[in-house]
């Protein structure tokens, strides 16, 4: 058995880097079903119990390093929030267009406050939980991301969150801020 894990990792390893070189429009649409043959859904991970808002604030990340959050005093996990002009209904629509365009993205839930989306990882399936907190007496957007399973993401959930903070700048609904936290 363990031969037999060793020969599909490094399938995947060689598989993935040969993905990776490739350009995007020349990239193979790849489910996760397709690169590990009857695995399916076994790097989904079970929904957290901890997510949503509790007295103003997102969850704390655990120790790991697969999470961020901007709520956070922690160094190694935390996030400058989105400062966001314009009012809060529209702020929120616009996230949730930019949440559509993400790829492997599904919006989970919804209040006019709140925003879960899950992300899924294109070779693995692995699932990371995304959370976005619009509270009605600032003009913010809190953010939070974490992997489900997993000690490491490699930085996933850090860059997916910096990148849709860059396409709502560049959408004109908040302002540059230099990005002092990516890794």
């Amino acid at each position: 058995m363990q031969y037999f894990l060793s020969v599909i990792f490094c399938g995947f390893i060689f598989a993935s880097s040969w993905l990776l070189a490739l350009p995007a429009a020349a990239s193979p649409v790849i489910s996760p079903v397709a690169t590990l043959p009857g695995l399916g859904d076994a790097f989904r991970g079970a929904s957290p119990d901890s997510l949503g808002v509790q007295a103003g604030h997102l969850a704390p990340c655990p120790p790991s390093p697969n999470c961020v959050v901007s709520q956070s005093a922690d160094a190694d996990h935390v996030i400058e929030p989105i400062a966001y002009q314009g009012d809060r209904a529209t702020v929120r629509k616009t996230l949730l267009e930019v949440l559509s365009v993400v790829p492997r993205t599904t919006v989970v839930a919804e209040t006019e406050d709140y925003i879960w989306f899950e992300s899924q990882s294109r070779l693995m399936g692995f699932v990371d939980d995304g959370e976005f907190y619009l509270p009605a007496d600032e003009n913010v957007i809190h953010m939070r991301s974490a992997a489900r399973l997993g000690e490491s993401d490699l930085g996933v959930n850090r860059r997916r969150l910096e990148q849709i903070r860059l396409a709502l700048q560049d959408l004109g609904v908040s302002a540059a801020k230099p990005s002092t936290n990516l890794r």
